[in-house]
């Protein structure tokens, strides 16, 4: 006899956060390097560094514009790399490689057609998604709750249940079904039946 296999059957939807942004490196621009001995910047030699930098080694990527010292960077100087960033890289972010990361994850789930999941049930892929940060998954569940008729997390072979679309109210005014034939609402005695009476001594 033939085994079936029943995942592969059904009508569950995976969805795989990993792929919205598959193939993104992130990398770090750190404004340290750039200062006079790390710690002072100075404006004129600051401008000049910018202006020598190579600045095509982050084609494509996403760079997080960050400074490892302990030193005050005026807001310009994240402007000015900034715009050199523009046009070269993928997208430029102050803070963190997550929190670039997860501003660009931000941006592709806003962008992705939810509408394809209306109706089923889904499961997001929770195997294997080191590099997809905890708010897409947030995120997801706040997406697909408008959508989705049910949400799952992991595997469809193996997954959690998340939440599922409550049944639809009956509308207002509809009539409730028929009470069958010879059966009293509880409480209500037949008639001719008298109550029974103290019990005789």
């Amino acid at each position: 006899m033939d085994l079936v296999n029943r995942v592969a059957e059904s009508d569950i939807t995976t969805l795989d956060l990993a792929a919205l942004a598959e193939g993104v490196e992130t990398v770090t621009f750190d404004l340290a390097p750039f200062l006079h001995r790390g710690l002072v910047l100075r404006e004129r030699d600051f401008r000049q560094s910018v202006k020598d930098h190579d600045w095509s080694q982050y084609a494509g990527q996403h760079v997080a514009v960050t400074c490892s010292a302990d030193a005050i960077v005026p807001t310009w100087a994240y402007m000015l790399v900034a715009a050199k960033l523009t046009g070269v890289a993928a997208s430029v972010g102050e803070g963190t490689e997550a929190s670039v990361r997860r501003d660009h994850f931000v941006r592709a789930m806003e962008a992705h057609d939810w509408s394809q999941y209306a109706g089923k049930p889904v499961v997001i892929k929770g195997c294997g998604n080191d590099t997809v940060p905890l708010d897409a998954f947030l995120l997801a569940t706040q997406k697909l709750q408008a959508v989705a008729k049910k949400l799952m997390y992991g595997e469809p072979c193996s997954s959690v249940p998340v939440w599922r679309q409550p049944p639809a109210a009956p509308p207002a005014g509809a009539a409730k079904p028929a009470r069958p034939a010879g059966i009293k609402p509880a409480g209500v005695k037949p008639a001719g039946v008298k109550p029974a009476g103290p019990p005789r001594s």
